[in-house]
């Protein structure tokens, strides 16, 4: 995975050097560190590399817009640091520039336009303050011959401008189904006791045998074969269960609609041309 590269821009050489030593003490290998001013002088004590303002032109790793930005901070006497760095280093590394005192680029930027510094645009006549970029860099020579040479000498015309535009917010109102609640309804059986009395009757046979000497019984009318039967008779207790609907219970669910007024702001930006050259906007 290639590396990230991690810039920052300082006021002074110390500012620089002194993030360079909080880098070094973190276990950022010099190697991987880089201090660049306009005239190449670079950190002391021989830690960390050099550049000037020819390298970080001709850094591609850096878009051409920061580069230029860069570029100008290093013009106006600032030093730019920068470190390669993996993935698991470089949040390392922007925790500590964080804790510097690095400048807010986008912040700077805006003072020097205000001041009318045109902005990032690559330039072919950058040179540094005593020597030109191809003295300072001789390999720089060719391709910047090629790229920003080409042109030298040729009269041509551009338009350049910036676009503000005009945005307005829109006040979009739907509707989402949310839970509020509900009832639930179960029903289940219970088992409850009931004592009832009922009176049962049972029969018994019993059977006695007494003397008896009654002369006036006698005859042969007694003298039969008889036979006498009785059956024992008892009741027993009959349970039955009888099922009836004593209530209802009903759960309906009833759907009412409201009205509800949504009250909110919604923005837009104006743009206001002040025209002070005389003349009526085209």
């Amino acid at each position: 995975m290639p590396d990230k590269i991690i810039t920052a821009l300082f006021d002074s050489r110390s500012d620089a050097e002194g993030a360079l030593r909080q880098l070094s003490q973190a276990g950022i290998g010099q190697e991987r560190v880089q201090i660049a001013s306009e005239s190449g002088e670079g950190a002391t004590g021989g830690v960390g590399r050099t550049g000037n303002l020819a390298t970080v032109l001709n850094d591609q790793s850096l878009p051409p817009s920061d580069r230029e930005t860069f570029a100008e901070g290093l013009r106006r006497g600032g030093y730019l640091l920068t470190v390669r760095a993996d993935d698991v280093a470089a949040t390392q590394v922007v925790s500590i520039l964080d804790e510097t005192d690095a400048v807010d680029l986008d912040e700077r930027a805006e003072q020097w336009r205000s001041s009318g510094w045109a902005g990032p645009q690559v330039q072919t006549n950058m040179q540094p303050r005593g020597e030109s970029l191809a003295a300072q860099r001789p390999e720089l020579s060719q391709n910047l011959g090629q790229n920003l040479g080409q042109n030298m000498g040729q009269t041509h015309s551009s338009s350049q401008g910036e676009s503000i535009p005009v945005v307005e917010e829109q006040l979009k109102v739907g509707k989402r189904e949310i839970q509020r609640g509900g009832v639930r309804v179960r029903s289940f059986v219970v088992e409850t006791p009931v004592h009832e009395e009922v009176t049962l009757r049972e029969e018994h046979v019993s059977i006695e045998r007494r003397p008896v000497n009654d002369p006036t019984r006698a005859g042969d009318e007694l003298m039969q074969e008889r036979t006498i039967e009785f059956t024992e008779t008892a009741e027993e207790a009959v349970v039955a269960k009888e099922a009836r609907v004593v209530e209802e219970v009903v759960v309906r669910k009833d759907v009412e609609q409201r009205i509800e007024t949504i009250d909110d702001t919604v923005r837009h930006t104006d743009v206001e041309i002040e025209d002070n050259r005389g003349r009526p906007l085209r």
